[in-house]
């Protein structure tokens, strides 16, 4: 088994990773995330081939993953200093799902990431990269749940998340007001549903559930946080 890399040697394959997506955005527009604009970003950022395939070596994939992680990084970064007092925990959900479309950066690049991401070869990255982007909110709210609400928090807020996404990309308001409200509604959609859920814990119906076939519920926890520093691509992703 390889041994992992050294600190200094993983910052260096993440300036590589950065290079190479800051040199890629000026290609992805028009060629979308693939092998051309990967050798175009390789070309442009002046970066050796071998390190290029260090950092990345599944090539466009890596490249478009590490975007996506950026743009959380981001607002991670901007909700240290965002001004959240006084606002109630539905629309802090909503402010920091805002703060991160807004650090998504440009409507066809991104337009072009879900593209790349739908396609069946990298379904399965495109769900873990919003899967993580829901989780990461949550982490900076502060959540501290541990049992099956930790699933369903970061499933819901996943679907809110993609779905404003799709609306924002088509949204031509001043400022994309219009998502926003979007935004509101499908938080308050949310909101509404957890406090239908909360009444429904307390009908015998559920009980008896709860009690049989959905004990198994009860023994869901949230999954230990597993560093991947040691696996090309992944070193970012719990580096926050």
């Amino acid at each position: 088994m390889s041994a992992r890399p050294k600190k200094s040697e993983q910052a260096h394959l993440e300036t590589t990773r950065a290079n190479l997506v800051a040199a890629a955005l000026a290609h992805v527009p028009f060629d979308g995330w693939s092998a051309a604009s990967f050798q175009a970003a390789i070309a442009q950022s002046g970066t050796p081939d071998a390190l290029a395939r260090l950092a990345c070596p599944r090539g466009a994939t890596d490249l478009a993953i590490a975007h996506h992680r950026r743009g959380d990084q981001a607002m991670a970064a901007a909700a240290r200093t965002a001004d959240l007092a006084g606002l109630r925990y539905g629309q802090k959900v909503a402010a920091l799902v805002d703060l991160r479309i807004r650090m998504a950066g440009d409507k066809e690049v991104v337009r072009r990431g879900l593209t790349f991401f739908a396609m069946p070869a990298h379904a399965v990255e495109g769900a873990a990269a919003i899967w993580a982007t829901a989780d990461l909110i949550w982490e900076t709210l502060g959540d501290t749940s541990t049992d099956f609400n930790w699933y369903s928090k970061r499933v819901i807020l996943s679907a809110v998340y993609s779905s404003t996404v799709l609306f924002w990309l088509g949204d031509e308001s001043p400022g994309h007001r219009d998502t926003r409200a979007f935004l509101d509604r499908r938080i308050e959609n949310v909101l509404q549903f957890e406090k239908a859920k909360g009444k429904l814990r307390d009908t015998k119906l559920l009980q008896g559930f709860m009690r049989g076939p959905g004990r198994w519920l009860d023994r869901l926890q949230k999954p230990e946080q597993s560093h991947r520093a040691d696996l090309p691509g992944y070193s970012g992703a719990k580096n926050r």
